[in-house]
């Protein structure tokens, strides 16, 4: 599997409109877009950084992955995402080495990807994403 570089830093937040300010008023980034990803039950807010980019993400449902993760641990980094040149391929690899998945299989995420993700027991407690976007 060959990672091309960080994808995005996925950062759980109650609230995009309060969390954002920081990253826009003290940071100097811009959100270029909010996306609302209906079936992972939450809102995306894209703040770009060269080839990365910062995701904020906000529940939109108090028994969202988000929101789960918000009441276990507070706000803060959820997530490491790194971009892969074929996911396909990146996966069966994963799966022969006997990585522990929580996606079998690539689905759509937010920004137009193709998203899957490892179990965070497999990573000493990170989860992490590999994407591809083409």
């Amino acid at each position: 599997m060959k990672i091309k570089h960080i994808d995005h830093v996925g950062i759980a937040v109650k609230s995009i409109e309060q969390a954002g300010k920081f990253y826009t008023e003290i940071m100097g980034l811009k959100i270029q877009d909010i996306e609302r990803v209906a079936e992972q039950k939450v809102d995306v807010a894209f703040l770009p950084i060269t080839d990365s980019e910062i995701e904020l993400l906000e529940s939109t449902e108090p028994d969202g992955p988000v929101a789960k993760y918000i009441n276990s641990k507070g706000e803060g980094v959820q997530h490491l995402a790194f971009r892969v040149d074929n996911i396909e391929e990146a996966l069966k690899e994963l799966k022969e080495k006997g990585v522990r998945l929580i996606d079998q299989s690539p689905r759509k995420g937010a920004g137009g990807a193709m998203i899957a993700f490892i179990h965070p027991k497999e990573t000493n407690g990170v989860l992490v994403e590999i994407c591809q976007r083409d």
